[in-house]
């Protein structure tokens, strides 16, 4: 029967510390990996462990799932293969394409083993002091600035009618845009938690109520940073 690891990756490059010892044994039993960046996935298994001879394996990029990657994944499954499947960053099928080859694991009956690692949007949760018995994920928020800005009143407006923390990010190089977005439009006592460059050097998580905010001097400029939003 055929295995399906889900390998979690650093959030940063440099730091293997929130990795698991136990995740190099899942990586040495693999026959292939599925990832959403090869070469960002090679040289995070060669700083983990350099007796990790790379080319021993076989490499599918999954940056776009096509029907013709499901169909190399279903003849990997169907031969018995011990499959990896390797985030960007964080963990497989969260927030990640990978997702959708988890399910065509589970119709043909796989085992999925799911491994401890690090993930931005609970480490965010856990720094905010927010709801986290009620909250929802949002992914990107719309590019054009008028959608966005109706999106971000939307949530506001859900996050007082349910009392759920509201998570969103943004492309790194819009983050400065989006604060200032946030800033303008929510009620002052609407809290928001930014977390920046979560487990790297730089990291940097501030949570306070928007009329504070406005005080705040930071650069979230090609930083990535997980946003959230709560109205009590």
């Amino acid at each position: 029967m055929a295995t399906v690891y889900l390998i979690p990756a650093p959030l940063h490059e440099e730091m293997l510390t929130p990795l698991p010892a136990y995740i190099r044994e899942a990586i040495l039993a693999c026959d292939v990996f599925f990832a959403e960046n090869e070469r960002t996935v090679r040289r995070f298994f060669k700083k983990l462990d350099p007796k990790i001879i790379i080319d021993n394996y076989q490499w599918v990029a999954i940056n776009e799932i096509s029907p013709e990657i499901k169909q190399i994944f279903s003849q990997q499954l169907k031969e018995g293969k011990t499959i990896g499947i390797v985030s960007e960053a964080g963990c497989p099928g969260i927030a990640d394409p990978g997702q959708e080859l988890v399910a065509l694991a589970h119709q043909h009956k796989a085992i999925v083993k799911p491994l401890v690692g690090p993930s931005s949007i609970t480490l965010a949760l856990m720094a905010s002091g927010f709801n986290g018995q009620q909250f929802s994920f949002h992914g990107y928020l719309p590019v054009e600035e008028g959608a966005r800005d109706k999106k971000i009143r939307q949530l506001e407006e859900l996050s007082a009618k349910t009392q759920a923390t509201q998570i969103f990010i943004e492309t790194p190089y819009r983050n400065q845009k989006l604060l200032e977005a946030l800033i303008r439009i929510c009620h002052p006592q609407t809290r928001l938690c930014i977390a920046a460059d979560l487990t790297s050097p730089n990291e940097e998580i501030i949570s306070k109520p928007i009329g504070e905010w406005k005080t705040i001097k930071i650069n979230l400029h090609k930083r990535p940073a997980i946003f959230l939003l709560h109205r009590g």
